[in-house]
């Protein structure tokens, strides 16, 4: 399958593409959940954030128009961020006087931040890569995973799968370019 695809944040547009949206799914749940875990949520209400949030990419992502100035991940962490305050929000007992020294066993709001950088990115391309492995021929997936992902020389693994040096990086390339192209607008 050598087709270029267009991008999972264009394809959630379509309201029938079901394999997009089971994608979006899988690849923004755990980076959801790990969240909610930094924000120093427990499973039940983790799994309810989570799904409060995913409820809001259902009713705005159809409507949703990428701009390249602002990130796809800039304004889900500021969804999550707002189901947050607005959970603890609903939490934070009505007699609760800002004087009231409970206030200072209540979770920090901003806990959410920083949202790191190099996580978010670990965690999304090996999401997306295990997920796109079926698009590819195994030992084309293969050889880019141990090359990209298990930091080998394109030597050791050509040896090990019987390919060429070239192949290896031929792989990658095929494999990074589908990724890339999968993943517009969700990267920055």
């Amino acid at each position: 399958m050598d087709t270029t695809p267009i991008s999972l944040l264009q394809r959630v547009r379509q309201p029938d593409d079901t394999d997009a949206w089971r994608r979006l799914v899988e690849l923004t749940t755990p980076l959801l959940f790990a969240w909610a875990y930094r924000a120093g949520l427990r499973d039940h209400d983790a799994a309810d954030l989570v799904q409060d949030v995913l409820a809001v990419l259902v009713d705005k992502l159809p409507t949703f128009d990428y701009d390249r100035e602002r990130s796809f991940r800039g304004w889900l962490r500021t969804v999550t961020k707002h189901k947050l305050l607005e959970r603890r929000r609903k939490r934070l007992p009505d007699a609760m006087s800002p004087d009231d020294p409970r206030l200072g066993e209540l979770p920090d709001p901003t806990v959410l931040d920083p949202f790191w950088e190099q996580e978010y990115r670990q965690k999304l391309v090996g999401l997306a890569l295990e997920l796109m492995r079926a698009h590819f021929q195994p030992t084309t997936w293969q050889a880019c995973w141990e090359h990209v992902v298990s930091g080998r020389s394109a030597a050791d693994v050509a040896a090990e799968l019987g390919l060429t040096p070239a192949a290896v990086y031929v792989a990658k390339g095929r494999v990074l370019r589908r990724l890339r192209a999968e993943l517009n607008g969700m990267w920055e």
